[in-house]
Formats: C-alpha cells, sequence, structure tokens
C-alpha cells in the first residue's frame, strides 16, 4: 500500500506542487486541503481511517492526536513543511526541499532507550535559616524535606520537618540518587523541656536524598548545575527564582525516564594502558562530570549524562558513541537528505544542523520574517554537538555544499570550536560555519546573504562504517588529489614520528598500544606502523622511555595508510654460543662496552650478555659461581642404616 502524504496550503498563504511532489517522492500526494485541522477536519479523520498516512503540518499534531483516539487509531506521524520550506520567501522552487524532508520523514526512528529513576521526594534544603526554612514550610505537604542550616542556627519549634546544622563538604549524583557527606553534623534530640537539643558535632556524616534544593546563593555544587537532574539552585534574594525552584521540586516525585544519551564499548577505550595515560578528550569536554576514569577505560554515569554528544564527537576509537538517535541513523539521515534533493532537480543544497531551539528560531523566522531560503536544509537533532566533524565533511561528501550549524544557548561552544576546523580541513574552510545567534531574522539574512555555494566537484559518495571510516572515504571523495591533509593539533588522526638516534627499539609503545597501530616483528628488531589504525592518543609518547616519539596530525588518503610500515629497524645480534639472532646489535654492543670496566662482569661473566637467553642460563648453570646450585642432597636413609643405629645402642 503506498504511503499518502496529506499537505494543507494553510489558507493559501503556501503553494504545494502536489502533483511534482508525487512524481519526486513515489507518495500519493492528495489535492493540498487550506484548512486541515479546522473546516476540513474531516478529510483529516477520513486519512485516518485509510491508515499509512503523513499529515503535513506540525504545528496541529495535538489536534490530529485528539482526533485519531477518538477514532480509536494510533497518532499520525507528522511533517513540518510549511514552517521549513513553504512559507519561505525564496521564489525558487521548493519540490527538491520539500522531497528531501520527505524522504527523511520516511526514515525508521530508532527506540528510545531509557532507564528508569525513582523519586520518593526525600528532598534536602540547603541554604540560610530564612530562605531554607520558608522553603520546607511550602514543600513539607508534597516531599519529604530536611533541612540543612549553617552551624550556630537557631534551631525551629517544630517537628514537621527535619531540620539539622552543619556544613556540606561534597555531594554527588543526581535525581533520586543523590549522596551527601557533612561535616559537624548536628541533629535534634527532640526529647525534654524548653527548646530542642543537638547532638555532639561529628564529621563526616554521609546521607542520601532524591532532590537537592540549593539556596545558598554560592558556588554551585556541580559543574554544568544546570543540567543536573534533581539539582535546584536559586538566589535566596531573589524570590522569583526561589518560588520557581520550590515549585520545581515538588512536582519531582514518582517515576521518570532517564534517556541512554551514549553507548559504550570499554575495549576500545584509549585512555590509559599500565597506569599510563593516554587519550581524555571526553574527560576533558564533558561539562556535567558525568564521565571518569575506570581502569583502563572510562565509565559514563548515565544519571549525570545531559547528553550533549561532545564525547561522541571527539571520540577517535568509537568507544564511546552517541545512542539518542544513533551516529549510524544520523548519516542515513544526512545521506538520505542530500540524495533526495539531488534526485528531485535540486542543486548546491546547503545543509543547517539545529537543536529544539533552532527549529524555533525557524519557525519564528517563517512567520514573521523570509525564512530559510530553498536550498537550506535544515536537519534538527537533540544537541548540535553530536554533530562531529565525522558528520560533517560526510554531508559535504554526500552532495551538501556547505554545512552551517546553528548552536542554542546551551550548546558547548569549546567542544563545537574544534570540530568544526576539523572538518573545515578536511572537507574545506569556506564550507563549514557556525552561525551563532539568538535572532531568528539575522539567522535568516544570514543564509540569505551567503554566496550561493558551487557545486562540489566530486563524485557524491555516500559511505557506511565507523566515523573513523566514513570520515576517511569522504575526505577521499573531497580531495581526490591530495595525498596528506595537515590537521589541527589534537586531531585523531595522525602518524607517530621516531627519533631515529633516540629509539633503541625497546618496544614498549608496542605492549601498550590501545589500537594496534604500533606492531613488532618476531623475527627482526623492527617496530612498525600503521597510520589508519592510529588514535594519536599519546600512550606511545608517554611511556617510551627515551622520549624518542612524537605525534604528527594529519590525514594520509594514499593507500599506504591502510599497511604497515617499518618506523625503525636495527640488525639483530647473534648469539656468540649458538648462533641465534636475538636483541638489536648495537644495543648489546653498547652494552657490552659500558660494562667491560665493571667488577660485577669480570672473566666470562660479560661473554653473557652476548648470548641468548638459553646461552645464558646454560653457562651460568655450569659455571664455578652457579647461582642456581644449592647444597649436595642427602644420602637417603637405607635398612642398613637404620639398624646400625640400633646395634650401636
Amino acid at each position: 500500500m503506498i504511503k499518502s502524504l496529506i499537505t494543507c496550503d494553510c489558507l493559501g498563504t503556501q503553494q504545494i506542487d502536489a502533483e511534482a511532489l508525487s512524481r519526486t517522492t513515489g507518495l500519493d500526494v492528495r489535492r493540498p486541503c487550506s484548512a486541515l485541522c479546522t473546516t476540513e477536519l474531516p478529510r483529516a479523520a477520513e486519512a485516518l481511517t485509510q491508515g499509512d498516512t503523513i499529515f503535513c503540518c506540525t504545528q496541529e499534531a495535538r489536534v490530529f492526536e485528539a482526533l485519531a483516539e477518538d477514532l480509536d487509531l494510533p497518532a499520525p506521524p507528522t511533517l513540518d513543511l510549511r514552517d521549513r520550506v513553504g512559507w519561505s520567501a525564496d521564489p525558487a522552487s521548493k519540490v527538491a526541499k520539500m522531497s528531501a524532508l520527505v524522504a527523511e520523514a520516511m526514515l525508521p526512528a530508532a527506540p528510545e532507550k531509557t532507564i528508569d529513576v525513582i523519586s520518593e521526594g526525600l528532598c534536602l534544603i540547603v541554604g540560610p535559616a530564612d530562605a531554607a526554612l520558608a522553603a520546607a514550610e511550602q514543600l513539607k505537604d508534597h516531599l519529604g524535606v530536611t533541612v540543612l542550616l549553617p552551624p550556630g542556627s537557631d534551631i525551629p519549634d517544630t517537628r514537621a520537618f527535619d531540620v539539622i546544622t552543619g556544613r556540606l563538604r561534597r555531594a554527588k549524583g543526581a535525581l533520586g540518587h543523590f549522596e551527601v557527606v557533612i561535616d559537624a553534623l548536628r541533629m535534634i534530640e527532640p526529647g525534654g523541656r524548653g527548646g530542642f537539643t543537638l547532638t555532639e558535632p561529628r564529621d563526616g556524616g554521609a546521607s542520601q536524598c532524591d532532590i537537592l534544593l540549593d539556596l545558598r546563593g554560592d558556588t554551585p555544587l556541580f559543574p554544568a548545575h544546570e543540567k543536573r537532574e534533581g539539582y535546584l539552585r536559586a538566589d535566596p534574594g531573589h524570590a522569583p527564582a526561589v518560588s520557581a525552584a520550590i515549585l520545581a521540586a515538588s512536582h519531582l516525585t514518582g517515576t521518570f525516564e532517564k534517556t541512554m544519551h551514549v553507548r559504550m564499548e570499554p575495549l576500545l577505550c584509549a585512555h590509559s594502558r599500565a597506569e599510563q595515560t593516554g587519550c581524555t578528550r571526553c574527560l576533558d569536554l564533558c561539562p556535567t562530570g558525568a564521565i571518569t576514569p575506570d581502569g583502563e577505560h572510562v565509565s559514563v554515569d548515565p544519571l549525570i549524562c545531559a547528553g550533549c554528544g561532545a564525547c561522541s564527537a571527539v571520540c577517535p576509537s568509537g568507544a564511546i558513541s552517541y545512542d539518542a538517535p544513533p551516529v549510524d541513523l544520523t548519516m542515513r539521515r544526512v545521506q538520505t537528505l542530500a540524495k533526495a534533493f539531488l534526485d528531485a532537480g535540486g542543486s548546491a543544497p546547503r545543509l543547517l544542523v539545529h537543536d529544539d531551539h533552532g527549529a524555533e528560531m525557524i519557525r519564528l523566522a517563517a512567520r514573521h520574517h523570509t525564512g530559510l531560503p530553498a536550498d537550506v536544509i535544515p536537519l534538527e537533532l537533540p544537541k548540535v554537538g553530536v554533530f562531529g566533524h565525522a558528520e560533517i565533511v560526510a554531508a559535504l561528501a554526500a552532495g551538501f555544499a556547505s554545512v552551517a550549524l546553528l548552536p542554542g544557548p546551551k550548546a558547548d561552544m569549546e567542544a563545537i570550536g574544534p570540530q568544526v576546523s576539523l572538518a573545515g580541513a578536511i572537507g574545506g574552510a569556506t564550507r563549514v560555519t557556525v552561525i551563532d545567534t539568538p535572532d531568528p531574522e539575522v539567522l535568516s539574512d544570514t543564509l540569505y546573504r551567503a554566496e550561493a555555494p558551487a557545486p562540489l566537484d566530486t563524485a557524491h559518495v555516500r559511505p557506511m562504517g565507523t566515523r573513523r571510516q566514513i570520515t576517511r572515504q569522504a575526505a577521499r571523495a573531497l580531495n581526490p588529489v591530495a595525498e596528506t591533509l595537515p590537521l589541527p593539533e589534537g586531531a585523531p588522526y595522525g602518524a607517530v614520528l621516531v627519533d631515529q638516534d633516540a629509539c633503541t627499539l625497546c618496544l614498549s609503545c608496542v605492549s601498550l598500544c590501545p589500537s594496534g597501530a604500533l606492531g613488532d616483528n618476531p623475527d627482526r628488531p623492527e617496530l612498525r606502523f600503521q597510520e589508519d589504525a592510529c588514535l594519536q592518543c599519546g600512550l606511545c609518547a608517554n611511556v617510551c622511555p627515551e622520549e624518542a616519539i612524537s605525534l604528527q596530525p594529519q590525514l594520509d588518503l594514499t593507500p599506504a595508510a591502510l599497511t604497515q610500515r617499518v618506523l625503525k629497524e636495527e640488525e639483530p645480534f647473534a648469539c656468540i654460543e649458538c648462533g641465534k639472532l636475538f636483541g638489536v646489535k648495537s644495543t648489546v654492543e653498547k652494552i657490552t662496552e659500558k660494562l667491560q670496566s665493571h667488577s660485577m662482569f669480570a672473566g666470562d661473566r660479560l661473554r653473557m650478555v652476548q648470548m641468548c637467553d638459553d646461552c645464558r642460563i646454560n653457562a651460568q648453570y655450569h659455571s664455578d659461581e652457579n647461582p642456581f646450585a644449592s647444597k649436595p642432597r642427602p644420602r637417603p636413609r637405607t635398612t642398613e642404616d637404620y639398624l646400625s643405629k640400633r646395634r650401636d645402642h
């Protein structure tokens, strides 16, 4: 059954070529409605009963959901063509852009992975007495409240909620799982006449709570505190902020679904080996502190993770990848948009990547200004930060002439900036931009003023695989004649350089390389390197005892990057006893020269340095000062020995 597309010209304010759209999408595009959500609602009901229908109106999605519920039918999928295409002031044909957005909407959505977070309403309020006690009075009927007052504070004459005094030393966790440590902790002893007395102070008191209301007006307890669920902070001197925090706290009880934003593959992580630190890219960028070292890899606390996606964009090995939506779905969306636009007759499309804040800016620009140009295709993601260098160059290789990122007010520009620079070094700096504005009209004007980019003079490719594989294939398509691309410092692609004079071929780097980029030759003293596998994690440089290794960020586009090449080789040494090849000749000769005047290596002992393992052990065993020698074994006792001893007595 062919899926139907129900369109609406919204009271004649946009033009929809149903026949052309049906031809380019292969769908059954009905004659456009004019007031689908009001007077023509019966047409919507008829379409719902027929099934397999997409409604091209997201503004009134709730109307169609309510209609479907009345008809005991599932809610229909909706698609926004009006704000993103139809209300554009661009006189150019919009069929190609509509076709691209329809094709993207047809992709199956990935199921969202979630975990349940249970909050029983245990709330800890921290702050000065006046603000904290007032907040407790408002929350005591909704939550289980404990108030932490500074030491020496007056204790209220009430048991409607718990009151303690002390200093909050530290706090960790998130909604439903906060853990706090309090010093100078004193609790109420409720017995006796008169005012309440307190227990003796003690340090290190530990407790748990579900909600943490911080009214101290001091430094936040957590990095990126606004992204920490269950942590509510307000200046005690700002009444509206305190009221908003109290209202929010009162609603934080029950079971909540927490999205699992990232997927972790610990075996791929290049964080450390043998207690030597290597890659720390995700640790350096995580704004909430959700990522922590965990032995040789890192771990992600899903309760703290806010889903900014920076870790996925910078991870060189794919150990951390964004999963809401998955990276491969984002790649498919990009490729589908490009292919559908070009197949429908469009040329040189521009991609605009935005989040929900950007979607609202586009809506406002369309309703009150000139909207988006006909060649600008919007791609909405949960966070702009998840669209890293791999996704950008993949978009360029798929057919987009340029890519612009529209970060929202909470976007982490510290993470986005390096990814844009890296993508520009691979795909062309003029083709990758950031539009950093909160003004819808400025956004629209910027896109209209920008010079129309020339179509890329390369064959379009739509590679599959890991982000590293996609980046390499896209880079080769975008730079068909280049052999090596220089990259910015810190790029996850590059070469290992070895100081030939300093390297002793100890091969410590080989044993710790997490990706297998560095290898040895079991038959000869050689250090081999495969650039395609190198993560530029720095472990080899950190562990090298001679400081002979350095890193060079670059992207080798030749087939040589996929093969092993020799970085350092030397002639092996032949055992002076059996002739077996072992070790490095120059190293053995250097050691022999340095030890020849040493008293502990006098006589034949120095020759042992020039022997293989087997011959060395054999020589030691037969030497006069055999370190393996022991006292002679005692003679076994016989019956004659026992009889002789008896006769002697």
